[in-house]
């Protein structure tokens, strides 16, 4: 059984005559009543009662009607939907995006793809940096979007922008009129982070380790938008990239440039086989061009 003697099925059962339906179908009779025939033997049932005026249908005649029906609409309806993507190879590509750079970028980054390849689909995955590149070494994941440069080998890295750590505070801190803050003033600040799992906090702890230091750790959270929700009500610091701040500006919230030294960071494209997806690398690259050379961010 197969759609077509489905179609040829549902047009005798609703003509009642086998004249009636070829003429719908624009098929010859014979041809009709023999794929009938055929259908009737796969499914080895009697589907119509023949008279001499008109075909009576079965039980079982009603009962595959009542299920040809929905499967004939969800045929057309796949069609119609696909008719689109003549001409088109429909294609998906997965992408693994810090939680720490995911705001900044991915609502840009999903428009613009949109437009200029609609028939792409793209899977968004927001992990810590050690999940994406274990994802992109195993190949579950086509790119990441990480800070450089990647620390396993065999990935490679492709700039998008440069960004650097700041240290955000309530506005009622008490180094709240400070300009800038230093590594080691910052280094004393009880403080709410991410968890050791996230590469910002890795970082952070990297560069205090070079003076000596460890962060003072009052309090964990695992979303970047939970400790921004959480520091107003807090009389904690917290550090984070300072592009967060264009999608994360909150009157009660102050954002520190640090210094001495800055902790800069490099954001890119991170995958495995740079020659294979080059053209993927490429697209987005061009497609995120005003989001790498942003105007500077107000200190």
């Amino acid at each position: 059984m197969d759609f077509k003697q489905l179609r040829y099925f549902v047009a005798v059962y609703e003509e009642g005559h086998v004249g009636r339906a070829a003429e719908r179908l624009s098929i010859s009779q014979p041809a009709l009543s023999q794929q009938i025939r055929q259908l009737e033997h796969t499914l080895d049932v009697s589907l119509f009662e023949r008279s001499s005026k008109r075909l009576l249908p079965t039980l079982a005649a009603h009962t595959l009607y009542n299920h040809a029906l929905p499967l004939l609409d969800g045929l057309q309806r796949a069609k119609e939907a696909l008719h689109n993507f003549q001409g088109q190879a429909l294609r998906t590509i997965a992408i693994g995006v810090l939680q720490t750079v995911h705001t900044s970028l991915v609502p840009q980054m999903l428009e613009r793809v949109r437009q200029a390849q609609p028939h792409l689909v793209v899977q968004i995955y927001e992990l810590t940096g050690i999940e994406i590149e274990r994802r992109l070494l195993n190949g579950s994941l086509d790119i990441g979007i990480s800070y450089l440069p990647p620390r396993q080998p065999g990935l490679h890295g492709m700039m998008l922008y440069e960004d650097e750590l700041q240290l955000v505070i309530p506005a009622d801190h008490p180094l709240r009129e400070f300009k800038k803050v230093s590594l080691s003033q910052a280094a004393e600040l009880p403080m709410l982070l991410l968890g050791e799992e996230f590469q910002v906090r890795q970082i952070w702890q990297t560069q205090l380790a070079n003076l000596g230091r460890r962060p003072q750790v009052q309090a964990e959270l695992n979303t970047m938008a939970g400790i921004l929700d959480s520091l107003p009500h807090s009389k904690l610091a917290t550090v984070l990239p300072g592009r967060s701040r264009q999608q994360h500006d909150d009157k009660a919230l102050l954002w520190k440039p640090l210094s001495e030294p800055r902790v800069p960071l490099k954001v890119g494209l991170v995958c495995r086989d740079v020659q294979r997806q080059q053209a993927t690398l490429g697209l987005l690259r061009t497609l995120l061009e005003d989001v790498m050379h942003p105007q500077a961010t107000t200190m």
